[in-house]
């Protein structure tokens, strides 16, 4: 593995984790796992993964500090070293929703990236084109994803490609076009199939085109790798009770309040359940089922 490509990788906060707004296909989109860096050596790390490291670190308490020094650093360097300055300047603009700053960064850090680091290129596409959903312009992002798919492609990874294909999916689903999204997440959970947010982001739209028996085990699917995550059960509650099954849905939303009782899904639960009511009582038709809460 080459020093860029090793740096690219490095572990920090996560810009994309959670909603982005105007999202309809999940409502918080669950946090990916970042990518584990290498073991380290007895080594002292070079200057360069060294400045990475700080300026990550600075962006969990001070994003817009950190988001000053890549600026400068991206100023003042050529090469590896403004790569990764650019890696920097995208996560603090993202963290601090400066989306066309993270996506110009992102956009910039790809660029510069030589082609034979196609895994790094395929992160930064995927980032960029993710920052670019944040932003609101999907048309845009569709772009940068399917840039994002083709680099994996040549670098195979197949866990990059299916991040990218799903965020893809997500761009489709923004703008009308479900059963490409669809394609988006079949190819998506094919290349990872170990990965429970893509089976969720599949669940969650099968749901919404009304195709609720292979909803049913798009969601099972996801429970099974993830069992403790609110999300999955958030969103098999919904499908439960759309289907008529009023006692399953009320057990996953309540299951939901054991999962995370202080989160942002524990909130939704509970106003679905007070929508469907208590058990014994008359159950909802299936376009009676509990309401969204639309995204802010």
């Amino acid at each position: 593995m080459s020093i860029l490509l090793a740096l690219a990788l490095q572990v920090g906060p996560n810009p994309m984790g959670g909603a982005i707004q105007g999202d309809e296909l999940v409502r918080d989109r669950p946090q990916r796992t970042p990518v584990q860096p290498e073991a380290e050596t007895a080594e002292a790390p070079d200057p360069v993964s060294a400045w990475l490291a700080g300026c990550l670190g600075v962006i969990e308490e001070d994003p817009a500090r950190a988001h000053a020094m890549a600026q400068i650093r991206r100023s003042e360097t050529t090469g590896a070293e403004r790569v990764i300055a650019n890696h920097c300047l995208g996560t603090a603009a993202a963290a601090l929703e400066l989306w066309d700053d993270a996506r110009t960064a992102f956009t910039a850090a790809r660029e510069e990236t030589p082609e034979g680091e196609p895994r790094a290129r395929a992160r930064f596409a995927a980032l960029a084109g993710a920052a670019t959903l944040g932003s609101g312009d999907a048309e845009g992002a569709l772009g940068l994803l399917t840039l994002a798919e083709s680099d994996a492609q040549a670098a195979k990874s197949p866990l990059l490609e299916a991040i990218a294909a799903s965020d893809r999916a997500r761009a489709l689903v923004a703008l009308g076009r479900g059963e490409e999204a669809l394609a988006a997440l079949e190819n998506s959970t094919a290349l990872a199939p170990d990965r429970a947010e893509g089976w969720l982001l599949k669940a969650t739209l099968l749901r919404r085109l009304e195709r609720l028996p292979e909803a049913q085990t798009a969601i099972e699917r996801a429970a099974t790798l993830a069992a403790t995550n609110p999300e999955i059960a958030l969103e098999a509650g919904v499908i439960a009770v759309l289907a008529g099954r009023d006692e399953a849905a009320r057990k996953s939303w309540q299951s939901v309040l054991t999962l995370a009782p202080d989160g942002p899904a524990a909130v939704t639960a509970k106003d679905y359940l007070a929508q469907i009511g208590e058990a014994g009582e008359t159950g909802l038709a299936p376009e009676q089922a509990p309401q969204e809460t639309p995204q802010t």
